[in-house]
């Protein structure tokens, strides 16, 4: 019998764990809406993900790990999430943004989500990935140029980037149900945006970090670090009632933990990476 010999992965998304595992879920009314239903994946929200663009993150192309999740540019959700960019955009100068333009019209350009409807997002370098992402190599800092402003000036980034930038890895749906006295409610679920919600493309992307164990190394648990971001998506006595009941959850031992996240959280965990721009994400905050 020979010696057996240790296998090396070379491919980063053999890490990754499989879409299908079980999940915990919570349901409750948001105490400052009843007619507003909060449905929250536990599994996912007690996980140690955090963003690791600038240390582990691979990207979603192949070859192109310094775009992080920005290869393809930003779609914009509304309006207002234009207005809210145009004017971010203005705060920046070619000392802070390495591929400075001025006007909105050039660094926006028009595509299609589904292959039909025309829809704006931000643009792409030729080549390359969305006009705001700076270099590595660039003075001014990399990642982000929108993100790093936004820390410059003591804001929090969700303020100053596009919708689907600063949503994702939470995935967000909304609709109205109807109960059986005849009330309706709306239900906002908060659960993991993994390779399906990307819809048929997402099983192509080169990697996905919500799958990866390399991702799930938060100092903190998700309900945690992206406090603001969920009080953004749910409002914030809504928040309020979710942090508690995830603080409870986490104290009595999770029974369907994240197969992404350790049992234990790794000696070297630590806050998460610059946290560039993100492609696309479920719609804005809600109203």
């Amino acid at each position: 019998m020979g010696t057996p010999v240790a296998v090396q992965l070379t491919d980063p998304r053999d890490l990754e764990v499989g879409l299908d595992f079980p999940r915990e879920w919570v349901e409750f009314a948001d105490p400052a809406d009843p007619a507003h239903l909060v449905r929250a994946d536990l599994t996912w929200l007690l996980s140690r993900w955090t963003c690791v663009f600038g240390k582990s993150c691979h990207g979603i192309i192949r070859g192109r790990a310094a775009d992080g999740c920005c290869s393809h540019g930003a779609f914009f959700t509304d309006a207002d999430d234009e207005k809210r960019v145009r004017a971010a955009a203005k705060k920046l100068t070619p000392q802070t943004w390495q591929h400075f333009r001025r006007g909105f019209k050039n660094y926006t350009e028009v595509d299609t989500v589904d292959g039909t409807t025309p829809a704006r997002r931000t643009a792409t370098r030729e080549g390359g990935p969305c006009v705001f992402l700076n270099d590595a190599d660039f003075p001014g800092g990399w990642g982000c140029a929108l993100h790093a402003q936004a820390l410059r000036d003591g804001v929090h980034p969700l303020e100053y980037k596009p919708d689907v930038c600063w949503q994702l890895p939470i995935r967000r749906d909304q609709e109205w149900a109807k109960r059986p006295d005849g009330s309706k409610v709306l239900v906002s679920t908060i659960t993991e945006f993994d390779r399906r919600g990307w819809g048929e493309g997402g099983h192509d992307l080169d990697w996905w970090c919500t799958s990866s164990p390399e991702a799930h190394v938060g100092a903190e648990p998700l309900f945690v670090s992206y406090g603001p971001e969920l009080t953004a998506l749910i409002g914030r006595a809504a928040y309020d009632k979710l942090h508690e009941l995830c603080t409870a959850r986490l104290a009595q031992g999770l029974v369907a933990r994240h197969p992404a996240t350790p049992a234990q959280p790794p000696a070297t965990a630590a806050p998460g990476g610059l946290e560039p721009a993100a492609t696309r994400a479920p719609r804005s905050r809600r109203s």
